[in-house]
């Protein structure tokens, strides 16, 4: 499997936690990344229909209790699919940075 990028990656994650429709989507980009990453909405609904084509994405119907304002707001959910593809960029990012630690001597100030 190739790498993700960036965008993939943090969307996937974004809904590890479970359905979220795409400003709860943005939000949880934003707060997981302290602010750093900040995605627009091209960026972020032109990700998602990829992940829907792939397959790593489907688009659920959302809480019972929405109201009327809700209503025209998509909900997404990882798939099967979706979740492996976040594992195992999760395991390559992880030994990335295993060889890093090992390698890496840093400057002492």
């Amino acid at each position: 499997m190739t790498p993700l990028t960036p965008a993939v990656f943090h969307v996937l994650l974004a809904l590890s936690g479970g359905e979220r429709h795409g400003y709860g989507i943005m939000q949880a980009i934003t707060e997981h990344t302290g602010g750093e990453i900040r995605m627009g909405a091209g960026t972020l609904y032109g990700t998602l229909q990829r992940l829907l084509d792939g397959g790593w994405v489907s688009e659920v119907s959302g809480p019972s209790s929405r109201s009327v304002r809700d209503e025209r707001r998509r909900y997404y959910r990882l798939t099967a699919e979706g979740r492996r593809a976040l594992d195992v960029e999760m395991a390559r990012l992880e030994a990335i940075l295993r060889v890093a630690r090992r390698v890496h001597k840093p400057l002492k100030s």
